[in-house]
């Protein structure tokens, strides 16, 4: 611990952040190494082995957290924090940082995070790989987790085989209209409750959070009447309006702009600006974050949803993607010119639009300049 203390006073790093980030990766290099393990079936004795060590280097790597952070005040190393220091509200902010226990806290929270982050992406690297196997080398025994080769005409061959241009299209079609809905719509009702407040305001706010509390599942008889009612089977209207009524959506909304300074309110009415104007004109260009919150949300589920569109798309030429996937299922069973593996591919080309939707606006969510108008 001492080499590893004057080689950080040396070269001014922060230790907390090096030992950090080596168990991150260590934690990552012993997934991987679990993982190649059991897919090639690796006698028992090595994967006990390798849980040993690597619990042993957990171990050391806490314990020698836990001394550094002892003696880091005693030895004058300076932290380096970064953005931390700027942290005043939440769990654990700057302040509490300081403090070894809460340092140690800290370092768990962070692992918590990575083993979360883990999980998740399991289920989508394992397609990812998995998708250019071949029907052999699916039910092969024993399993490999690697195909042999990765062929990237299988994308373009699943795609033609599949038909996917129209249902794509048509997908597209129906997040677009959900998204001028979702935004328009639920960012008009969260400004009037949220700031403008008219009489009745709180009548309304009451409404609209006891709908919120309706499972939807109990609201489809009701909703799918009243879209038969009004003719709108084999149409994408019903598919756009349900996301602009969106008590969660809504919510999000009204908080933030709640958030807003009201000065930029009153400025833009002294300019001559109406509530109508104002909202478009200075709530709009201000709300960019969570615009593409809101905005990610409409379209991971406008995307994947599948009971509405299946409901009232009736017509196959308006079948969305997710409906697509559902009817391929159903043909595999009876026909074999579309394989299991084939399917695997079409659910890693369903998921590829939502990813790069994620990437285009996840800068709009971190970054946050709602307040950068007006000094209060």
């Amino acid at each position: 611990m001492k080499i590893f203390k004057r080689f950080c006073l040396k070269y001014q790093l922060n230790p907390d952040k090096i030992i950090i980030r080596s168990t991150i990766l260590g934690v990552i290099l012993l997934n991987i190494i679990v993982l190649l393990c059991l897919t090639n079936h690796l006698p028992l004795i090595w994967l006990i082995g390798i849980t040993l060590v690597s619990f042993l280097v957990l171990f050391s790597l806490f314990y020698g957290l836990y001394r550094l952070i002892k003696k880091v005040d005693t030895q004058g190393i300076e932290l380096k924090i970064g953005k931390l220091e700027e942290k005043t509200e939440g769990l654990i902010n700057y302040s509490d940082y300081k403090k070894g226990r809460f340092k140690v806290l800290y370092f768990v929270l962070v692992m918590i995070l990575v083993l979360a982050v883990l999980v998740s992406l399991t289920p989508a690297i394992w397609l990812l790989i998995t998708s250019f196997k071949t029907t052999k080398e699916l039910y092969q025994y024993p399993y490999e987790l690697f195909p042999k080769i990765f062929d990237l005409q299988k994308i373009i061959d699943v795609w033609k085989a599949a038909d996917f241009g129209k249902a794509f299209l048509n997908s597209v079609i129906v997040v677009l209209g959900a998204e001028v809905c979702s935004i328009v719509f639920n960012g008009l009702l969260g400004y009037v409750i949220g700031v403008v407040k008219p009489r009745g305001w709180k009548i309304a706010y009451g409404m609209i959070m006891l709908s919120y509390m309706i499972p939807t599942a109990t609201s489809i008889i009701p909703l799918y009447n009243q879209i038969n009612d009004l003719h709108l089977i084999n149409s994408y209207i019903p598919l756009w309006l349900v996301f602009g009524a969106n008590a969660f959506y809504f919510l999000m909304f009204k908080n933030y702009f709640e958030s807003i300074p009201k000065s930029l309110f009153e400025a833009a009415k002294i300019d001559g600006c109406n509530n109508i104007s104002v909202f478009f004109k200075v709530i709009l260009p201000l709300s960019k974050p969570i615009i593409g919150v809101v905005a990610i949300f409409t379209m991971t589920a406008a995307w994947s949803d599948f009971l509405l569109p299946n409901l009232v798309l009736i017509n196959p030429n308006m079948h969305t993607v997710m409906l697509k996937i559902f009817n391929l299922q159903q043909e595999m069973s009876t026909s074999a010119t579309f394989t299991p593996d084939m399917l695997l591919m079409a659910l890693l080309i369903s998921m590829l639009p939502q990813i790069v939707f994620f990437i285009i606006f996840q800068k709009q969510i971190t970054n946050s300049n709602a307040n950068s108008g007006i000094k209060e």
